[in-house]
């Protein structure tokens, strides 16, 4: 008995598949942004409190994301980077 794959290649279908595939590659950058950040304070030096690294850890706002990787680079103290 054979198996129906003609949902495969519907509209609804690829729909469904691109959608999961853009929140795959979210997730996955947005995992890259967080040990990013955390890297470069970890190279500079810098001790990061657990709650801070939970908050960077689990962000999803590529905005803040951004935000975050610039105080990283340029912050002279984990204080300025939280500010």
């Amino acid at each position: 008995m054979a198996v129906p794959t003609w949902f495969l290649r519907s509209e609804w279908w690829q729909a469904i598949r691109a959608a999961g595939h853009a929140e795959g590659r979210a997730k996955t950058e947005v995992k890259i942004w967080a040990a990013s950040i955390l890297r470069i304070l970890e190279l500079r030096e810098m001790a990061v409190p657990e709650d801070v690294r939970a908050r960077i850890a689990t962000c999803t706002d590529l905005d803040q994301m951004t935000t975050w990787f610039e105080r990283a680079v340029e912050a002279d103290t984990i204080e300025e980077f939280i500010a």
